[in-house]
């Protein structure tokens, strides 16, 4: 059974079938294709919604005779990343093209879920539009193209000026090291009682947001990584791994943070950003470069005055040491899967979707950062939000995932570990012994302490 970032959820049959049923339905394969896209629970499905439908109706319109069937997951990444799987595994209930997440690639290259495209996207005239960062991270560790990736994103602060004018706090914070944050924390607290300083997700049910905006946020701004790439090695036994739980179990043991039953909530982020944010319940949140889409007039709460109530900063390093700010990146990416039944009409709809004009619509309205370098250079795209040019610019700063087939396991790992600190079960030490001793266990011996040079 593949290991998952919360492998031990129990997926009933009552749970799974609607979606296997809808994948197993009987119909014209050679006209018909199955997309399968994550539909979230925090109601910004309604993006991804409405420009697939979109598409949809344009393919249709241009291939008469052809059906394209959307499949919403509607679900939390965790359990999406699981309902996917199993749909994929079986031949009956694969879609055509699913949405995927980049680093998981190598993990469902591994599983036989994916089926390269290294023909498809060699005679594609707009392959060369994509920045080859982009390419990258479809690219899978045996150098084939597994997907076409449809934007990415960066990681900073988000903060409340309300709060920060009550708590004394400037409205252009610029935070210098950790010690700024937790300053800053501290003294919303003590002014600002009514309000929670900071959050920074943690646990088993944030799931990669746990992992990314919030662990390696930390850790990526010391001078340690969890992966060296020269050595090709999982790094285990690294100061800045422990220093970065001890950031944590500061926040959380001393009050800087949401109570442990609400950082462990699974819908803490809509939480944050549709309640907490807009009352002004919130001093600061270390997050990504779409949370603005919540705000937005199409978003799920809409807040005419959220350019001027929340301010957006960069992280800091640790001490403030070189570069002086750090960042992580994702993104997501189309994928035909190995069991498809029409992959020709799969790929169609892949240069469908993806010309430059479905490009800037989408990613103006999901708050993504441009993969295509005629989208970052179109007006409508550098116009579309105030913060664009800002978590933009980050991408200087930024960091990727080592999206190795190890890394989902290793990821859950992390979340295990925050949440034993979080809850205040085990202390960083501890935790940190615990993941190296994990980590071997999933990597064998290509383990080492050595982080490799400064990033």
């Amino acid at each position: 059974m593949r290991f998952r970032k919360l492998a031990t959820i129990a997926l009933t049959g009552a749970v799974i079938a609607p979606l296997l049923a809808a994948c197993g339905s009987s119909g014209d394969s050679k006209n018909e294709i199955k997309i399968a896209y994550q539909r979230s629970t925090d109601n910004n499905s309604r993006i991804m919604d409405n420009f697939l439908a979109g598409v949809k109706k344009q393919f249709e319109k241009a291939n008469p005779g052809k059906t394209v069937k959307l499949i919403p997951i509607q679900a939390t990444e965790n359990d999406y990343y699981t309902k996917l799987d199993l749909m994929m595994k079986s031949p009956r209930t694969a879609p055509d093209l699913a949405y995927e997440d980049t680093f998981l690639i190598n993990s469902d290259i591994k599983a036989g879920f994916l089926r390269p495209i290294d023909a498809q996207v060699k005679s594609w005239d707009q392959w060369s539009q994509f920045q080859d960062t982009a390419k990258q991270s479809v690219t899978g560790q045996d150098g084939k193209v597994y997907g076409v990736p449809d934007g990415t994103d960066t990681r900073g602060i988000w903060y409340n000026k309300q709060v920060f004018a009550k708590a004394g706090l400037p409205a252009n914070w610029e935070p210098k090291s950790w010690n700024d944050l937790l300053s800053a924390a501290r003294q919303i607290k003590k002014k600002v009682p009514g309000a929670i300083p900071m959050n920074l997700y943690t646990g088993k049910a944030g799931g990669e947001a746990s992992s990314m905006q919030g662990f390696e946020m930390l850790l990526y701004g010391t001078s340690d990584q969890l992966y060296n790439p020269q050595q090709k090695k999982w790094v285990v036994g690294s100061k800045g791994f422990q220093d970065s739980m001890n950031f944590l179990k500061t926040v959380y043991s001393t009050g800087l943070g949401p109570k442990p039953s609400q950082a462990l909530d699974a819908n803490i982020s809509t939480n944050i950003n549709t309640d907490w944010f807009p009352n002004a319940k919130i001093g600061f949140s270390i997050d990504g470069s779409w949370t603005a889409n919540n705000w937005i007039s199409t978003g799920p709460k809409p807040w005419k005055d959220w350019t001027k109530d929340i301010g957006w900063t960069a992280m800091p390093t640790q001490n403030g040491q070189a570069p002086g700010k750090t960042s992580m990146s994702g993104g997501w990416s189309w994928a035909i899967t190995k069991n498809a039944k029409n992959p020709t009409l799969a790929w169609k709809f892949i240069t469908a979707m993806q010309t430059e004009p479905n490009a800037v619509k989408y990613d103006n309205a999901s708050q993504n950062i441009a993969v295509r370098k005629d989208v970052a250079a179109d007006a409508k795209y550098q116009n579309s939000s105030p913060t664009v040019k800002f978590f933009t610019d980050l991408v200087a700063a930024t960091h990727y995932r080592p999206a190795y087939a190890e890394y989902p396991k290793v990821s859950t790992v992390i979340q295990e570990q925050m949440e034993a600190v979080t809850t205040g079960s085990s202390s960083p030490a501890k935790a940190s012994a615990d993941y190296d001793k994990a980590v071997a266990d999933i990597v064998g011996n290509n383990t080492t302490k050595d982080s490799g040079p400064a990033k």
